[in-house]
Formats: C-alpha cells, sequence, structure tokens
C-alpha cells in the first residue's frame, strides 16, 4: 500500500457527451483531453464511467490521451486512473502502457442465442439506420449510423425497440422499457431496454452507474492513497446521476454536472451543476478547465 497526498477532487466522467462528442463520437476539443492528462498527473483519480466497450474507451479516450501525455502522467506518484465499461460490465485500469487487462463479470452477459436474434433484427430490418456493436462483452448495443440524420435514426429507434421487446419475451425474458414491462414466468424483471440519443442498451438490471461508481471508488482505495472526500460526477442523461448518488450515500462531499439539463433536472439531495447554457463536450471542457484552474495547475 503506498500513501499520497492528493488534491482534495475525485472525477467519475460519463464518455458520450460530456468527453466525446455525440457527433464525432471522439473527443473533439483538444482542451478536454489536455486537462484530464493535466488533472490526473497531479493526483486527481479518474474514473470513467460509462456503457461504451473497453475497445471504443481504448481506441477513443485511452489512444489521444497518450498521445497527450498521458503515460507520463500516470507515471507521476499519486496518479490513478480507471475505466468501467458497459456500466459495470467490464473494467479495467489505464496504465502508463495503456489499457491493462479487461475483466468482464460473466453474470450479467446475455445469452449468445440472444445477441444472434439481436443481430439478425438489425441486418434485416434495421441496417439503413443502424448498427450492431460487435465489441460488447456485457450486454447489446445497437447505435445510430454516423451517416444518418438524428431523426430519422430516432424514427427508427423506435421501431427497434418495441422488435426487440418482443424478442426478449420470446426468450423468455423479463424486461422493461420505459413504461412498458413484461415479466418472466416468475415475475421478475431481469433486463432492460435503455434508449438514448445515439443508441439503445439491452442490458442487465443490475447494470448502472452507481455499480461503476462503486467499483472505480474500489480500484482506487485498493491502489492506496487517501480518497479525496470532494467528488463531481459528470454526465448527460438521467442514469449518470447514479454515479453522484452513490457517492453522496458513502458519505462524501459530491455533486453533478449535468451537461445536458434539457432532459429536466433531477431533484438530488446534493448540488446540481449546468455550466451556463453550455452543452455536451464544450460543457465538459468548461468543468474540467474550471478545475485545472481552481487547483492551480495551469
Amino acid at each position: 500500500m503506498r500513501e499520497w497526498t492528493v488534491p482534495d477532487l475525485g472525477l467519475l466522467l460519463d464518455v458520450d457527451g460530456p468527453i466525446a462528442s455525440p457527433v464525432t463520437r471522439s473527443i473533439a476539443i483538444p482542451s478536454i483531453a489536455d486537462d484530464l492528462v493535466t488533472l490526473v498527473g497531479a493526483g486527481v483519480p479518474i474514473a470513467f464511467i460509462t456503457g461504451r466497450s473497453d475497445a471504443f474507451i481504448e481506441q477513443q479516450v485511452v489512444e489521444p490521451l497518450l498521445a497527450r501525455g498521458l503515460a507520463e502522467a500516470l507515471g507521476k506518484p499519486g496518479a490513478r486512473m480507471f475505466g468501467v465499461f458497459e456500466k459495470g460490465g467490464a473494467w479495467a485500469a489505464i496504465t502508463p502502457a495503456g489499457m491493462a487487462p479487461v475483466s468482464v463479470d460473466e453474470t450479467v452477459a446475455p445469452s449468445r442465442s440472444l445477441i444472434s436474434d439481436i443481430r439478425m433484427l438489425v441486418q434485416n430490418r434495421f441496417a439503413d439506420s443502424m448498427f450492431f456493436d460487435e465489441t460488447k462483452r456485457a450486454m447489446i448495443s445497437v447505435e445510430q449510423s454516423r451517416e444518418v440524420e438524428a431523426s430519422v435514426y430516432l424514427k427508427a429507434q423506435a421501431h427497434f425497440d418495441t422488435y426487440a421487446f418482443d424478442v426478449l419475451v420470446d426468450h423468455g425474458i423479463g424486461v422493461s422499457h420505459r413504461d412498458r414491462v413484461a415479466p418472466d414466468v416468475n415475475g421478475d424483471v431481469t433486463f432492460r431496454l435503455d434508449s438514448t440519443i445515439i443508441s439503445t442498451d439491452i442490458e442487465s438490471v443490475v447494470l448502472d452507474k452507481d455499480r461503476g461508481a462503486q467499483r472505480a471508488l474500489e480500484y482506487f482505495e485498493a491502489v492506496g492513497g487517501e480518497l479525496p472526500r470532494t467528488w463531481r460526477s459528470v454526465g448527460d442523461s438521467r442514469s449518470d446521476y447514479k454515479m453522484a448518488d452513490f457517492l453522496h450515500e458513502a458519505g462524501f462531499d459530491a455533486a453533478h454536472v449535468d451537461v445536458r439539463p434539457s432532459d429536466g433536472v433531477l431533484d438530488k439531495p446534493y448540488p446540481v451543476i449546468t455550466e451556463h447554457g453550455a452543452v455536451h463536450d464544450e460543457a465538459g471542457a468548461i468543468f474540467l478547465r474550471y478545475w485545472v484552474d481552481r487547483l492551480r495547475l495551469a
């Protein structure tokens, strides 16, 4: 166990929205990468808590950060970075050499037959507007094709969600999607459809951002060094608030930064922050630069 003096700040970050542009699905604002490297090098523990796969995070986040000096930053005393993928279904340390070997919770993964049927549904009915994400290990994800307009995708997504729901019912799986619920023969609901502005995830009900937050803090504590008392979570969907829910319930000084408040700011027992009209990665960039300045790291 190592002991370090760290700034009184820890970050739990959703990726799509606050870090990666929902349009390019990559880090499009250079200051985001620079400030992440600066913060982690100063000893701020940073975890990416995302529904994305480890492959996506490695290619679209870790590799660009390595190009901006992440290896050197992570070589400094107290530097800690972690990735939780598929809302807690997979996870890995992020090291100076890049992504460490990935652990997967096989108990929450969908069956191969369900995966195959959803893949065929996409190929046969929706290939003109979305694609099946082959990189997922513990959930199923179907994503908007990049060349398709958002309005076209969202219309197709509504039809896909209905068909996919019925596929799960046909497999005997208890499933929910928004207000629609179909328990299995035992009265249980074990999977849900989670629709976002660019994708639909089909996932175990035990997966969510609070589970990811718990995994991240367990890792930060296990590798040594004190945990900061002040934590900020950042995200663009209502489920992202669950990161701050976990932090608050664990007794930390928590606040959540909502970078897409147009969906409705939730009433929480901790502060909810918005960035003065900025949204998505523009808001994420403002937030990160604020902390670089506040900690006098610039």
